[in-house]
């Protein structure tokens, strides 16, 4: 049985401002180490549930309370027959959703676009299982034909390979959009089509035998007049619903109704052409146009409900059908399909583990592979227990299945996260850093782009900095774009000269855009166009691998938080936030998050980067207090302030006592060597300040703060000396440091625009 996936994500946080009454609000760190402490506890049950999948944990639980373990008629809970068949009605409908829902996000095109090691992984990984299992049952039950006695049908559902799992399996994991999870849902997808063929093939000659050649070819008739129907009458029609939708709009009330109706009458229509029932919601899944507008909204509708109530319901009334007292009256059959079972998951194994090994694949990775390709899941369970109920099997051996699938849904997810981690890769030995690239070297720089917004201010940045040829950028923008209605993740490149291989158009203005700067600045800045469709939580998977590929030195993120002019807050999104977070914490180099303006770069006087008039200077401050990311922020300020209509000034606060300093004599050494040099150019403003505390740096930066239309920081992440005295405990973002938090709040009446920099951590096994 071939099928789909699920997943789904909220964003959103209320803003909140600083107030000038600063006394009647309690410090944030005052109540974070209980609320930490809260959400430690909630990550760690949450780790605790990727292990094993939450749907085992309602199998497990019907298992519990099925006749088995209260089988007496005066127990606390007793679960009768008729209870199991009114929940399994229930969670039937839910298991039928499922299955509508996993066709909907599935884009079955990928398939052509697969590349050779997937296609070979995905193929093979059925056909040989297969074979193996064949012949291992022929040669233990050699009585009756291998389609009358169901055994080619079986060993198909032994050897199918389920795209829905795998795909909850890589999710679960937070693998889905790394290097191993791309190639493992291409592979899953081509293996479950393959399986989808397979099924329907062993019914249709299980009919020629049984009823004749005649019955099967008006069987195969029927099912390729089903698949016109949809593919060439309800697809186009919700092709049509999607264009009369505006352009980011959502579809209308009536279109999304007509669907749910026309799913609702999926599984009597493929009865009509028989076609088996469970077949026709997901055919028609994959009809539906998938991501926005129709194909998120109804994964956006329906999943929370189906995956929250019903499937759950589905999965712990397939626990409640098992009982060990089916293996009393096994019969030798069972226990050769069992045999043939095992034959099969082995086969599969060591087929899926030797194809990545011959593809020079690591060792680790392999294995990781051949684990994820045999995972079992809600698909199997809930084939096996609706072939139960309808007698197709016997009662024994879906107990044997039973254990299997539990087994392997346990020890998978498990062995998964011991052997692969995809952070390895991000232990980068080498420095990616600006203090380590050289003036007239190229600067390999990603700007990363979220709404339409963020792409003027790094333009209008990027200008500021007057690139030229012989202080070139290689500039890599990658547009990020929420994974909606969709099960596999899309990592875009626009090339400029071919069409790119989505007739998607996800990014076009920002490829315009970006294409204009690169010919405003003809041989100073080459671009290149990435788009990446990815979930939320995982896309610093892409940001990082991209910075791996493309040997990056720097990464620009915009900051969370947008305002309008007046200083109020237009815009705020906890997500961008939150990876915000993930990248400086796994960066394989330097990292710069852009704080916008309250006012638009280009309106504010500053000079045109093309203009031979130099009565009008783009100011730059550098607030340097010492340590490693204020030397990389001092780098970066050097670079951009090479042309001469930029105006560098270079603001040391050091403490007016040395008591508390927590600097290292190494970065007093290197502090001290970088600030001679500043010292010595002519070329740069120097200035030094002797502060006592926090309260006495914050009314210094307000003094001067108008004067510059750039400020550039080092982020110091847990680091607080004399100078920042009594600010960390009212420091709202931690991402930006002590120092940029006091820029970029309401204190300030901000017209500047705000760079904080971290410098590459270096981080070891």
């Amino acid at each position: 049985m071939a099928n789909g996936n699920s997943s789904s994500y909220t964003t959103g946080m209320e803003g909140t401002k600083r107030s000038e009454e600063i006394c009647l609000k309690f410090p944030p760190n005052v109540i974070s180490p209980g609320l930490a402490a809260l959400l430690a506890q909630k990550d760690k049950h949450e780790k605790l549930m990727d292990y094993s999948g939450p749907r085992l944990h309602f199998q497990m639980a019907g298992i519990l309370l099925s006749p088995m373990v209260f089988s007496d008629q005066h127990s606390l809970v007793n679960i009768s027959e008729e209870s199991v068949a009114v929940l399994g009605t229930v969670g039937a409908f839910g298991f039928v959703f499922f299955l509508f829902l996993s066709g909907v996000k599935m884009d079955l095109s990928l398939t052509l676009k697969s590349g050779k090691k997937a296609i070979c992984i995905g193929l093979l990984t059925v056909v040989v299982p297969l074979v193996s299992c064949m012949t291992t049952i022929k040669l233990l039950h050699e009585e009756g034909n291998e389609f009358s006695n169901k055994s080619f049908f079986l060993a198909v559902t032994y050897s199918g390979t389920s795209f829905p799992v795998i795909h909850c399996l890589l999710s679960d994991l937070k693998i889905l959009n790394s290097e191993l999870g791309r190639l493992g849902l291409s592979a899953a997808l081509i293996g479950d089509m393959l399986t989808l063929f397979l099924t329907v093939f062993s019914l249709w000659v299980k009919t020629g035998f049984e009823k004749g050649r005649k019955e099967a070819l008006i069987d195969f008739g029927l099912a390729m007049l089903f698949i016109v129907i949809v593919v060439f009458v309800l697809r186009p029609a919700m092709k049509w619903m999607v264009k009369r939708t505006p352009e980011a709009g959502q579809i209308k009330d009536i279109c999304f109704y007509l669907v749910i109706l026309a799913f609702m009458m999926s599984p009597r229509f493929t009865d009509l052409f028989r076609i088996y029932f469970l077949y026709g919601p997901f055919i028609f899944g994959l009809a539906v146009p998938d991501g926005p507008p129709l194909g998120s909204a109804l994964v956006e509708k329906l999943d929370p409900v189906i995956s929250g109530l019903f499937l759950p319901i589905f999965a712990t009334t397939c626990g409640l059908r098992f009982d060990l007292s089916y293996f009393k009256n096994s019969n030798l059959f069972a226990y050769h399909q069992v045999l043939g079972a095992m034959v099969a998951l082995i086969i599969k194994f060591g087929v899926s583990l030797l194809v990545p090994i011959l593809c020079k694949m690591p060792t680790r990775d392999s294995l990781a592979l051949a684990f994820i390709m045999i995972s079992k899941g809600i698909v199997e369970m809930g084939s096996y227990s609706i072939m139960n109920d309808n007698r197709v099997i016997s009662e024994d051996i879906f107990a044997h299945m039973t254990i299997v699938i539990i087994l392997v849904a346990s020890i998978v997810p498990i062995l998964v996260k011991r052997l692969y981690d995809p952070s390895r890769k991000y232990l980068c030995f080498q420095k990616r850093t600006i203090m380590n690239s050289r003036l007239n070297q190229e600067l390999r720089l990603i700007v990363c782009v979220h709404v339409p917004g963020n792409v003027n201010s790094i333009i209008n940045q990027l200008n500021a900095s007057c690139p030229t040829r012989e202080s070139s950028i290689a500039l890599d923008v990658l547009h990020l774009i929420k994974l909606s209605g969709q099960a596999t993740p899309l990592f875009i490149t626009h090339d400029k000269q071919k069409k790119t291989l989505s007739s998607k158009s996800y990014s076009e203005n920002v490829v315009v855009a970006f294409e204009q700067f690169e010919r405003d600045n003809w041989g100073a800045v080459s671009v290149t166009v990435f788009t990446a469709v990815s979930p939320p939580n995982l896309m610093y998977e892409d940001i990082c691998n991209l910075a791996m590929d493309r040997l990056t030195s720097f990464i620009l993120l915009p900051f969370h938080r947008r305002w309008y002019i007046d200083g109020s807050i237009e815009s705020e999104d906890q997500t961008v936030r939150t990876l915000n977070f993930d990248i400086l914490e796994r960066a394989p180099c330097s990292v710069g998050i852009l704080v916008e303006g309250r006012r638009n770069l280009k309106g504010s006087g500053i000079r045109d980067p093309l203009s031979s008039d130099n009565s009008s200077f783009y100011n730059i401050a550098v607030i340097f207090l010492g340590g490693q990311d204020d030397r990389e922020a001092l780098a970066l300020a050097k670079r951009i302030s090479q042309d001469k209509s930029v105006r560098l000034t270079v603001i040391h606060l050091k403490a007016a006592n040395s008591l508390g300093v927590i600097l290292t004599e190494n970065d007093r050494m290197l502090d001290s060597a970088v600030l001679n040099d500043v010292k010595q150019s002519v070329c740069f403003t120097y200035i030094e300040e002797h502060v006592n505390d926090g309260p006495e740096t914050s009314n210094f930066l307000q003094s001067i703060v108008e004067d510059y239309q750039l400020i550039i920081v080092g982020r110091r992440y847990k680091t607080e000396d004399p100078q920042t005295l009594g600010l960390q405990e009212w420091c709202e973002f931690q991402e930006i440091g002590i120092i940029g938090d006091l820029l970029s709040s309401a204190d300030f009446i901000r017209n500047y625009s705000l760079l904080i920099v971290q410098q590459q951590q270096q981080r070891t096994v």
